[in-house]
């Protein structure tokens, strides 16, 4: 989750890799603080849920193989993030599937946003992980029922009504905006 990222305690001094040795949960490491991951809400943790569910059972019936997470660490070039929902290739399962913190960005993350969240930091925190590894991110916008899926490419909008489909990672996936914000 973007928003709501608050300092849990700025007298408490981490470095990057003490949070990935050790990551609290619930915690992002963000421009050399210790920062909490707050403001999940009903809403909030049910797409996730439906993310997390879907993906997973495409990667399974398609034999993709590899492993979806939610709230798992990872490191970007420059911070220590937590997607809400990420896919793990098959090869980089292998690479790094016993791992603390995924040292790279996830192929395929999303990010849940919440109305409190700031359009400028969702993007910013997108092009971050595509700058890391990242070969697809996907900024689901509940409230205004949108999702933007951003690749090195190209940046897709997708709304109510239409179907969403993955660009890169795990291809052939397909679902409905609907059906996933339900």
């Amino acid at each position: 989750m973007v928003a709501s990222l608050t300092i849990s305690n700025p007298l408490k001094v981490i470095s990057l890799e003490d949070w990935m040795e050790n990551p609290p949960v619930g915690t992002e490491w963000v421009d050399g603080e210790l920062v909490e991951k707050n403001g999940m809400t009903l809403k909030h943790s049910r797409i996730q849920g439906n993310l997390y569910f879907h993906w997973r059972s495409y990667k399974d019936s398609s034999g993709q193989g590899g492993e979806v997470y939610t709230e798992v660490p990872c490191r970007t070039n420059k911070q220590g993030r937590s997607p809400d929902v990420a896919y793990l290739t098959p090869e980089l399962v292998t690479q790094y599937g016993e791992a603390k913190v995924l040292p790279q960005s996830f192929p395929l993350s999303a990010e849940i946003v919440s109305p409190t969240d700031l359009a400028e930091d969702v993007i910013a925190k997108a092009q971050e992980y595509l700058q890391s590894g990242g070969e697809e991110v996907w900024l689901v916008f509940p409230d205004i029922r949108w999702i933007i899926v951003a690749t090195q490419n190209q940046r897709l909008v997708f709304t109510s009504g239409e179907v969403i489909s993955t660009q890169t990672i795990l291809p052939g996936f397909i679902i409905t905006v609907d059906e996933l914000l339900a």
